[in-house]
């Protein structure tokens, strides 16, 4: 189990900026947080430090979380998105709804520090390397319902043979399109095709570029 936060580093945590995430800290404090995954170093000057998606919910649950699982690299703070079903949901209620904002939030500060431009508007370079997570933390932080299970209904994140695609499925055509317009307006390029087989439809989704 991780170890609890010191009051001092506590502090520094609950001081970051509300929508940044910037941390203000002495350099053993923010290197401390950077060692627990709870916060990154930009690598551009003057260097700044901001708080990881583990970071917003260690402030806004008021306790350090453990470590996440992989594959998400620590430095990002790693966080779990439903991708759909699975057999145990992950918590639900206010807890989960505080989890997946600070996630999303902590992600759009990463492509602010790591898109070369500094857009929010479109996928970082993380992204395209973990497709399924980040279509599915999309998903879930504008609202949709994650399939439970072996259920029919919800959507589900899956990958694809073809490179920088993942496939999203929901057997309720409305769903699907509202699936697609979150995904666009996060910046992914969406199209709706129908498997040949089952003549299920289902959406194809890339990470835009420009």
């Amino acid at each position: 189990m991780a170890r609890a936060l010191s009051a001092g580093l506590r502090r520094v945590v609950e001081d970051a900026d509300p929508v940044t995430g910037r941390l203000k800290g002495t350099e053993a404090q923010l290197a401390a947080l950077v060692r627990r995954g709870l916060a990154f170093r930009h690598p551009r000057s003057p260097h700044h430090h901001f708080l990881t998606p583990a970071g917003h919910r260690a402030r806004d649950t008021e306790a350090e979380p453990a470590p996440a699982p992989a594959p998400e690299p620590a430095a990002t703070g790693v966080f779990a998105a439903r991708t759909g079903g699975e057999a145990t949901v992950p918590g639900t209620g206010s807890a989960r709804l505080r989890e997946v904002r600070g996630a999303w939030q902590g992600l759009l500060e990463l492509r602010r520090m790591t898109n070369p431009d500094g857009a929010v508007d479109r996928p970082c370079g993380w992204e395209r390397a973990h497709l399924v997570q980040a279509a599915a933390l999309a998903l879930e932080a504008a609202g949709h319902d994650p399939a439970v299970g072996d259920a029919e209904g919800g959507y589900r994140v899956r990958e694809t043979p073809q490179p920088e695609a993942v496939a999203v499925h929901e057997p309720d055509g409305a769903a699907l399109r509202a699936c697609a317009g979150t995904l666009e307006r996060a910046g992914w390029q969406v199209g709706e095709y129908t498997e040949p087989r089952t003549r299920a439809r289902y959406l194809l989704a890339s990470p835009r570029r420009v």
